[in-house]
Formats: structure tokens, C-alpha cells, sequence
């Protein structure tokens, strides 16, 4: 299922809806049909994401090595202060260009 195209599908879907082909049959019944024929046809290739590196289970060099002391010691402290103006009139509208 995941090597089927959706594009293809509902193309070939459109195209059975607007030709109307094969509503009736004189024969015997197609299981596979238009739509799963085109689709069968037009299978996307095989494909498996190759690994960028081997994996390794155990490393003898730690990955937060780099960043050893470079961080702060301590924790610090911030203040913030916001001043809130409630205006009675409204703004100035801007003037036009």
C-alpha cells in the first residue's frame, strides 16, 4: 500500500467518472478494475532510506562534551516591569497620504 500514488489514483478515478466507462458489463465481472489496473501500473519504486552512519550503541566520547562549562554556574535573576496606560479619548487618527 505504501508504494501506490494517490495521484495516479485519483486520476484515474476522474477519468472513469467523466467517460462513465464499464458502468455495465456484458460479461464477467472485473475485480480488479480501471482504477486498480492504472494503479498496479504505476507502482512507485521500492525505496528504503539509507542510514547516514552506522549506529553505535556505546561512544567513548560523551555528545555534551563540547559544551562542558560554558554554561552559568549559578542561576540568574530577571526583573521585568511593564507600565499599562488605560487612554479615555482613544489616539489620533493618522493623517492621509
Amino acid at each position: 500500500m505504501d508504494r501506490i500514488s494517490f495521484t495516479v489514483l485519483l486520476q484515474s478515478a476522474a477519468d472513469q467518472v467523466i467517460t462513465a466507462g464499464n458502468i455495465l458489463t456484458h460479461g464477467p465481472a472485473d475485480l480488479v478494475g480501471a482504477i486498480g489496473r492504472a494503479v498496479l501500473d504505476a507502482l512507485l519504486p521500492a525505496w528504503r532510506r539509507p542510514r547516514i552512519k552506522a549506529r553505535t550503541r556505546k561512544s567513548p566520547t560523551s555528545k555534551y562534551g563540547p559544551n562542558a562549562g560554558q554554561h552559568p554556574t549559578t542561576s540568574q535573576n530577571y526583573t521585568f516591569h511593564a507600565d499599562v496606560m488605560f487612554l479615555e479619548h482613544g489616539l489620533a487618527s493618522r493623517p492621509r497620504r
